[in-house]
């Protein structure tokens, strides 16, 4: 992921709290991508709300299928980058979330620019949450809906 810069929002502003028990900057957190696919794929985190976590991604030579349009799992693997680190988030530190099932529905394709996804929570529970991703192109038509579920684990130290 490329490193962004500025600190989260982390608060609702109406009530003053987040979901989310870590509450690291984007830049802390676009960092953890590093070496990974989501670097590879130039998904860059974006804003941390309230109760959300948005990211974006390329459609470029690196997302595009032989066709000239988004791949399908690069959709995926968008959706599941940011419901993963949101998911995360929500567990804090002394958890460990891992994505056990993936979804997704492409409704509209794009050639060029940016697709912006969205995670928020469906379910917040203590050993598992689902997470719904909208993935828009800059014009903000939805492109690709998607659902993930994580599982909940106490951290190992190997993890840690």
């Amino acid at each position: 992921m490329i490193a962004s810069t500025g600190a989260s929002t982390n608060t609702n502003t109406s009530t003053g709290t987040s979901i989310f028990k870590a509450n690291p900057t984007l830049a802390q957190v676009n960092s953890w991508g590093i070496g990974t696919l989501g670097e590879n794929l130039g998904i860059e985190l974006i804003e941390i709300g309230p109760d959300f976590l948005r990211g974006r991604m390329p459609v470029d030579h690196r997302t595009k299928q032989p066709f000239g349009l988004l791949h399908g799992g690069a959709s995926i693997a968008l959706a599941e980058t940011l419901g993963s680190i949101a998911a995360q988030l929500v567990a804090g530190p002394a958890f460990q979330a891992l994505g056990i099932e993936i979804n997704g529905n492409h409704v509209k394709s794009a050639s060029a620019g940016f697709v912006i996804g969205t995670a928020r929570p469906l379910h917040i529970g203590g050993k598992t949450q689902v997470w719904d991703i909208r993935i828009e192109n800059e014009q903000a038509e939805l492109v690709c809906v998607s659902r993930l579920t994580v599982a909940v684990r106490a951290a190992t130290k190997a993890s840690s």
